[in-house]
């Protein structure tokens, strides 16, 4: 099958592939997207769910990326208030490791190097008088509070697709690229469908490879592309055990080794800890955490909480390989987070191509801006910054607002558990009203599969959110495999196997 010419062709549906291809078509580009498996399958749903300024890439003097990360937190926030929500941070004084004045005045740089408004500044408190110490060894006494953010990753990037796609953009999941070239001044790239095994050829002004930890990969497949730059692989990993507190603040631990861990509160009744720094070689697809790392992560939280944590512990674990900007830095804790855009452009009239190594998931937004605007030679048509102040699906409410429209829901549908539509609103947000309709009972929300996920939630992440079998539903678009038995989980991949057509 042969479809038309696109202006701009993305390889990848992770953060970065989905944010420039929402920011494009909202300029009035045409885009076609292809993702080998679900969209955000890779490192975009393995991050530590955080949109931060980055407090310790202050020590590695990486300012300009901190003072970016800082501006995006409250930008991201207010565009999408259901998915992202204020974080306070607990950082306990450990003492023979950073001196206070040092994390003093590293916190006073984090409070005013980005336009803070409506988060609350950073302060110093006492554990041993506060529920906030309660978890923690009796000798940590001193610590400090700072502010950022918490975020659904995976949710984040089906939103960026979600939108791209009401404003025409093509996007396609289980698509992998198999060949694309220059011909004729334009690429032809060449697509496989790992599902049907349906194969297309698109034409394309501009390609872009966001294929994230296989960047380096798509340089050497793509035809007489090349690239000075070069992706450095780091494996994080992170583990989740049963609650370890009850409040609704993290913390954030120093390590002798100079790292730090979080330990966040997580679904309701879990924490989350992580995340590792190690080097990787090999196909990120089959990478894996390992019990050195699991080893670490238990004894890292167990300098600090009271009751140890172990190995068995653990009810889940995750891991995704960050492809870093190689700058030559030896240590995977000291690579950078920025994100290097690498134009490949023969000189001679051919199409263009731009390679993206590095970035985080809070820099994302800025990261598409910045490549569109790169590529702006190439398509004068694209004119005019737009996402900054543009809510994406769900998050037309105000930025503070997540409770009054909890309340609104709970009011127009009473019979439906509270604990529902809570979870609801807080993953759709004014989208809840359009999943549940006229739906008002219990009832009427279809078969249930487990926990409180229902029938017409499921064909609804069909429908509209790219969802294919049931591990796309329970550990991307949501996050309720952390509650489902294996029986369940059967139960509901088939149903979704015969119901592609929803319901």
């Amino acid at each position: 099958m042969t479809a038309g010419l696109y202006d701009i062709a993305i390889i990848g549906g992770g953060i970065n592939g989905c944010g420039i291809a929402r920011d494009a078509t909202g300029r009035g580009l045409t885009v076609y997207l292809a993702e080998q498996n679900d969209l955000a399958s890779a490192t975009s749903s393995a991050s530590t769910k955080l949109i931060h300024g980055g407090l310790r890439y202050l020590e590695h003097y990486e300012f300009q990326l901190v003072r970016e990360s800082l501006r995006e937190r409250e930008t991201l926030w207010a565009i999408a208030p259901h998915l992202i929500a204020p974080l306070r941070f607990v950082l306990p004084h450990q003492k023979g490791l950073r001196p206070a004045w040092l994390i003093r005045l590293g916190l006073f740089l984090y409070d005013h190097l980005g336009g803070r408004k409506l988060l609350s500044a950073s302060r110093s408190i006492r554990l041993r008088s506060s529920e906030i110490g309660a978890p923690l060894k009796p000798s940590f006494d001193k610590a400090f509070e700072y502010s950022d953010c918490r975020v659904d990753d995976a949710r984040l990037v089906v939103l960026n697709a979600m939108d791209a796609a009401s404003q025409g953009a093509h996007i396609h999941v289980q698509t992998r690229v198999t060949k694309a070239a220059r011909v004729d001044g334009q690429w032809s790239v060449e697509t496989k469908n790992e599902t049907t095994g349906e194969t297309e050829t698109i034409r394309a002004k501009i390609l872009i490879n966001a294929s994230g930890p296989w960047v380096s990969e798509m340089v050497e497949t793509i035809d007489a592309v090349s690239s000075a730059s070069a992706a450095k692989l780091v494996k994080g990993s992170h583990i989740v055990v049963p609650a370890l507190f009850s409040h609704d603040k993290a913390y954030i631990f120093q390590n002798p080794d100079n790292r730090i861990i979080f330990a966040i509160p997580y679904e309701q009744d879990f924490t989350l800890i992580g995340t590792t720094d190690v080097d990787y070689d090999g196909d990120p697809a089959i990478a894996s955490i390992s019990d050195d790392e699991v080893d670490y992560l238990c004894r890292a939280a167990s300098e600090y909480f009271t009751d140890p944590i172990s190995p068995s512990d653990v009810v889940w674990q995750y891991c995704g390989v960050r492809p870093l900007y190689d700058d030559g830095t030896a240590s995977a804790q000291k690579a950078t987070r920025d994100y290097v855009l690498d134009l490949d452009d023969t000189g001679d009239g051919q199409a263009v191509a731009l390679n993206i190594f590095g970035g985080k998931i809070t820099t994302y937004r800025r990261l598409a801006e910045d490549a569109l605007k790169k590529l702006t030679p190439w398509l004068p048509q694209n004119t005019g910054t737009w996402t900054i102040n543009s809510p994406l699906p769900g998050g037309d409410f105000p930025v503070q607002g997540l409770g009054d429209l909890t309340d609104q829901l709970c009011h127009a549908y009473p019979a439906l558990d509270a604990s529902l539509v809570t979870r609801l609103a807080r993953s759709y947000g004014t989208r809840a009203r359009t999943m549940l309709g006229d739906r008002k009972a219990t009832a009427n929300l279809g078969i249930h599969f487990g926990a409180d996920l229902y029938a017409c939630e499921v064909a609804y992440l069909m429908a509209h959110e790219w969802a294919l079998c049931a591990e796309d539903v329970l550990w991307r678009r949501s996050k309720l495999g952390l509650h489902f038995s294996a029986q369940e989980t059967r139960g509901l991949e088939y149903w979704m196997i015969n119901n592609q057509t929803g319901v």
